[in-house]
C-alpha cells in the first residue's frame, strides 16, 4: 500500500510540474504587460501600446491549437511521457529568451520582432502540456477518483499563474518603479528557467505508460468520428477562456485603470484568491466523482454568468475588501468549474485518440476566446466607455458554456479504454481498414 501511495505520488508530482512552469510564464507577460508594452511596443497612445502588447498575448495563444496538434499526436503515436517532457523544454527557452530579450531602445525593430516570436513558442509549448497532463492523470487514476486524479492538472496551472502573481508582487512591491522598468520585470522571466529546469528533472525521471495502439493520424480519426464531442469540449471550454484570463490576468490592469487599484495592491489580491481557488478546484473535483461532472458545470457555468456583473462592480468600487470579495466569488465559481473540466473532457473519447482530441478542442477555445480576452476588453471598453463590459463578456462565455453543459453526456461511470462515449466499442478509422 505504502509503495502504491508513494507511486500515485510520483505520478502527480510528474503530472502537474510542467504545468506549474508553464502557467507561470505565461501569466508573468500579462502581469508586466504595461511595462512591456513601454519597452517593445512604444507609441505616443497609450491605449494603442496596450492593445498591441494584448495582441502579442493572443498570438501565444493562437498558437495553442498548433502546439495541441503537434504534441497530441506525439501523445498518441509515440507516447505520453514524451509529449509532457518536450514541452517543458519548447516553453523554458522562449521564456529565457523574452527574460534576456534587448528593448526596442536597444535593437529597434527586431526587439517586437523577436518578442511576437517567443510568444509563439510559448504558446506552441502550452497547448501540448495542460491537456496531455490532464490526460495522463485520469488515464492512471482509479475509475472512482478520476475527477480528483484529473484535477491536479488545473491545480498546477493556476498554482503556477498563482506562483507568477506572487513573484510579479514582490518585484513590484520590493523595487522602484524605475528599477522595474529598468530591469527588475526581467527576474519573473529568468526564475521561471529554473523552474522549468525542476520540472524536466522530474518528469524524466518517471516511468510512463506506452500509447494506445492506432494507425493513421488521430485528429483526423478524432473529426471523423466524434464531431458532437468535439463540439461539447468547444463549448465547455469556454470557462476556462475570457472569464478565467479576464478575471485573474487582465484584472490587475483594470483594476489600476478603472479602480484606482495599485498594482501591488492588485496582485496580493489576486495571489490570495488564486490560493483560495486551489482549495476549490480539488474539493470540486472530489464531489465530482460522487455526484457526477454535469451538475457542478452547470451551477458553476450558470452562476457565473449571472453574478459576473454585480461582482465586478462591487470590485470597481477601489475598496479593498470589496474587490477581494468580489473576486471571491469569481474564483469559486471558476475553481469548481475549472476543477471538474478536465476529467469530464476526457472521459467523453476512445484512449486512441483522446489526447488529440481533448488537446485541440480545448486548445481551439482557449486559444481563440482566452488569448483574445484582454485585448476584445480593452477594445470594448474603448468603443463604448463602458468600465464593465469585461462582466457581460464573461457572462456571454458562461452562458454559451452552460448550454454546452445542459447537453453534456455524463462519463464519470465508465471505462477510460477504448470505449465510446455511449460506452459501446470504437474501432479507430485505421483499425477499421
Amino acid at each position: 500500500m505504502h509503495r502504491q501511495q508513494h507511486q500515485r505520488r510520483r505520478v502527480i508530482v510528474a503530472g502537474i510540474a510542467g504545468n506549474v512552469m508553464e502557467w507561470y510564464d505565461f501569466a508573468i507577460y500579462g502581469y508586466f504587460a504595461r511595462t512591456i508594452g513601454s519597452l517593445y511596443f512604444p507609441a505616443d497612445n497609450k491605449m494603442a501600446t496596450l492593445l498591441v502588447t494584448y495582441g502579442v498575448f493572443a498570438v501565444g495563444f493562437l498558437m495553442r491549437p498548433v502546439g495541441a496538434v503537434v504534441f497530441g499526436y506525439v501523445g498518441d503515436r509515440v507516447g505520453r511521457g514524451p509529449a509532457l517532457l518536450w514541452s517543458v523544454v519548447a516553453m523554458a527557452l522562449p521564456t529565457l529568451g523574452i527574460g534576456l530579450l534587448p528593448s526596442y531602445a536597444e535593437i529597434g525593430f527586431a526587439a517586437p520582432l523577436l518578442m511576437v516570436l517567443f510568444r509563439l513558442f510559448q504558446g506552441l509549448a502550452v497547448g501540448g502540456e495542460y491537456t496531455a497532463s490532464a490526460v495522463f492523470l485520469a488515464e492512471t487514476a482509479h475509475p472512482g477518483g478520476r475527477g480528483l486524479a484529473s484535477a491536479w492538472a488545473p491545480f498546477g496551472a493556476i498554482a503556477g499563474i498563482l506562483l507568477g502573481s506572487a513573484v510579479g508582487a514582490a518585484v513590484l512591491n520590493g523595487l522602484a518603479m524605475d528599477q522595474v522598468v529598468s530591469w527588475g520585470w526581467r527576474l519573473p522571466f529568468l526564475f521561471g528557467v529554473v523552474v522549468g529546469g525542476v520540472g524536466f528533472v522530474l518528469r524524466r525521471r518517471m516511468d510512463f505508460d506506452k500509447p494506445a495502439t492506432g494507425h493513421g493520424f488521430p485528429l483526423a480519426q478524432a473529426v471523423a468520428g466524434h464531431q458532437r464531442e468535439m463540439l461539447t469540449v468547444l463549448g465547455l471550454s469556454l470557462v476556462n477562456a475570457a472569464p478565467f484570463y479576464l478575471s485573474f490576468v487582465y484584472v490587475t490592469t483594470w483594476l489600476r485603470r478603472y479602480a484606482n487599484v495599485e498594482p501591488g495592491v492588485a496582485l496580493q489580491i489576486n495571489t490570495i484568491n488564486m490560493a483560495i481557488m486551489l482549495a476549490v478546484v480539488l474539493a470540486a473535483a472530489w464531489l465530482s466523482d460522487r455526484i457526477g461532472r454535469r451538475p457542478i458545470l452547470l451551477a458553476a457555468s450558470v452562476g457565473l454568468a449571472l453574478l459576473a456583473w454585480p461582482l465586478m462592480a462591487a470590485m470597481q468600487s477601489g475598496d479593498t475588501l470589496a474587490v477581494f470579495l468580489g473576486q471571491l466569488g469569481i474564483a469559486v465559481a471558476l475553481g469548481a468549474y475549472g476543477g471538474v473540466l478536465p476529467s469530464a473532457i476526457c472521459e467523453i473519447f476512445p484512449k486512441s485518440v483522446r489526447c488529440s482530441a481533448v488537446s485541440t478542442a480545448y486548445n481551439m477555445t482557449v486559444g481563440v476566446a482566452g488569448g483574445t480576452a484582454p485585448m476584445v476588453a480593452t477594445w470594448l471598453i474603448d468603443q463604448t466607455g463602458y468600465s464593465l463590459a469585461p462582466a457581460l463578456y464573461i457572462s456571454l462565455s458562461c452562458a454559451i458554456a452552460a448550454i454546452a453543459a445542459f447537453y453534456f453526456i455524463e462519463g464519470s461511470k465508465r471505462s477510460m479504454e477504448d470505449q465510446g462515449p455511449l460506452g459501446l466499442a470504437v474501432a479507430t478509422a485505421g483499425e477499421a481498414a
